[in-house]
């Protein structure tokens, strides 16, 4: 029972954290309800667009610490207690996932979110840092070159899905890194759709 206990405990903490509205704070803070302009996102790139450039690294920051601080928690709380719970490997990979689910279905927004980019790629650079960086190189070059961040998300998603099976992982870890990458794709859906009508807003 106290070893569950412990379990259950990270992941609601992680899930909590990770629900926290960044985005929709700062744009509240600038007097600006992101929910109600531009994609409607509470996610950075909205911000980014409708409250301003500053704010929305600000807000890609917040997003991005929600899934790198619980699970670089995680990982040190395994490697000094270990023995206090079962299955301790599975512990950081599945604290980082609840932060992203958080951030996704984030119970302060009524179980709507952002896309889970920033918290994915927080909760990789924890545990799979080198391929993280790869995948994030796969973005910033998509956007440099085409100018929409969608496109770049998605690419580097996709990139990280099958870079991580490049370095050492666990299997857990890499099932649940492809499992993001479907995920973010499919949050992805309508900006797939106005990729290819044309209508896809560029960064600048």
């Amino acid at each position: 029972m106290e070893k569950a206990l412990i379990w259950s405990s990270w992941i609601l903490g992680a899930y909590l954290v990770g629900s926290v509205p960044f985005g929709y704070l700062i744009g509240c803070a600038r007097g600006v309800d992101v929910r109600t302009v531009g994609s409607k996102n509470i996610g950075a790139t909205n911000v980014y667009r409708t409250v301003g450039k500053g704010w929305g690294l600000l807000a890609f920051a917040c997003d991005f610490l929600k899934g790198l601080l619980p699970t670089l928690l995680a990982v040190q709380f395994v490697s000094t207690s270990s023995s206090l719970i079962p299955h301790p490997s599975s512990l950081p990979v599945c604290v980082g996932l609840a932060a992203v689910i958080g951030h996704t279905l984030t119970v302060f927004m009524r179980f709507r979110g952002g896309k889970g980019v920033a918290t994915a790629f927080g909760m990789m650079m924890a545990l799979a840092p080198y391929p993280s960086l790869l995948a994030f190189a796969v973005f910033v070059v998509t956007v440099w070159l085409s100018h929409y961040i969608s496109l770049g998300s998605m690419l580097a998603a996709l990139a990280l899905a099958g870079l991580v099976w490049a370095f050492p992982a666990t299997l857990l870890l890499r099932v649940i890194v492809a499992l993001i990458a479907v995920f973010v794709i499919y949050k992805h859906r309508s900006n797939i759709g106005r990729l290819v009508s044309g209508t896809e807003n560029k960064i600048y």
